[in-house]
């Protein structure tokens, strides 16, 4: 599968505009992950750009989210760790995250909520001014953009990341995707 093969894909499954922003959001930052950790930046970008791809098709319900996602990934060609990473993801289905693709999706998907909602409250409403200190500033507010899970995006730990540090590299990815995001 190429990358304009899940573009188009995903154009045809999701209208909402937004959720759009927030897949490619989430692929620039786990293409960055992929590339500080030497691991396959194409898949890991898919498995980004893919994890919601059944966000309207399910309604938003969370009971059958990703697993239908996961199914769509693998009809276009996603190997079966791609998938398993999609399926994961939406942690009230209870399937353990079992490698670095997997808990990287999860820390991932949600820091892009918080740095969107920290460059909407700015006079410019742009990622350009945006500085990784004020976006975890922003982390400590638990009212701030309340639907971003601190708790998942603190499982970059688990990748051997330090919260500082993965909040500046997904910070930085998103600001090199600006103009797509219209931030």
């Amino acid at each position: 599968m190429t990358r304009d093969e899940a573009l188009d894909s995903i154009k045809a499954n999701i209208e909402n505009e937004n959720t759009l922003k927030h897949m490619l959001a989430t692929e620039a930052i786990m293409r960055a992950l992929a590339r500080r950790f030497g691991e396959d930046e194409e898949e890991w970008g898919l498995t980004g750009l893919l994890h919601d791809i059944d966000m309207e098709l399910t309604e938003g319900d969370m009971t059958t989210h990703s697993r239908l996602g996961a199914d769509l990934a693998r009809e276009l060609g996603a190997s079966e760790a791609m998938a398993h990473a999609i399926l994961c993801h939406n942690q009230i289905h209870g399937i353990p995250m079992e490698t670095k693709l997997d808990k990287a999706l999860c820390c991932a998907d949600p820091l892009t909520g918080l740095i969107i909602a920290a460059a909407l409250v700015r006079p410019d409403k742009k990622l350009a001014e945006v500085e990784a200190k004020s976006v975890r500033k922003k982390f400590k507010e638990k009212s701030f953009a309340a639907g971003a899970s601190r708790e998942q995006i603190s499982q970059c730990t688990e990748l051997g990341l330090e919260l500082d540090e993965f909040i500046g590299l997904g910070l930085e990815a998103m600001k090199g995707i600006a103009d797509d995001l219209g931030l």
